[in-house]
């Protein structure tokens, strides 16, 4: 029974894997206009979330986890020009987060689409179980 209940194993933690990657765009999303209160203060660093596979000693089955969520060092912030705020530089410029809404949209169409998959996974896993459980009545 064992090799019924792998597939939905497997799915089930692609679905969470991928419920957490949403939960970290979203947030992304939240604050890609969050602005400093000062000029020397930092706006919001986008954050990146990582993936592994690990082998689950218990069900001998590789699934995946989440790694790591980290902060996005390689993006450059964006400067706007707003020279009434209280973050303005001397120039009038204030550094605004390096979150871009197009790449955030995109990862979480992406996001939405491997949740979806699992979900059918999961679904076609259902059935074959009840499937065969009709069988053996």
């Amino acid at each position: 029974m064992s090799d019924l209940f792998a597939p939905m194993m497997i799915s089930a933690h692609g679905m969470r894997a991928q419920g957490e990657r949403t939960r970290v765009i979203s947030e992304n999303i939240a604050n890609a206009s969050t602005a400093p209160l000062t000029p020397e203060g930092k706006p919001y660093t986008r954050k990146l979330i990582t993936f592994k596979n690990e082998m689950d000693k218990q069900s001998g089955l590789n699934l995946v986890n989440v790694k790591d969520v980290m902060e996005d060092k390689k993006s450059d912030y964006a400067l706007k020009y707003m020279p009434d705020h209280p973050a303005a530089n001397a120039a009038g410029y204030v550094k605004m987060p390096n979150v871009q809404m197009i790449v955030e949209l995109n990862d979480m169409r992406e996001a939405q689409r491997s949740y979806e998959a699992n979900l059918g996974m999961l679904d076609q896993s259902k059935n074959l179980m009840l499937r065969t459980i009709s069988l053996l009545e």
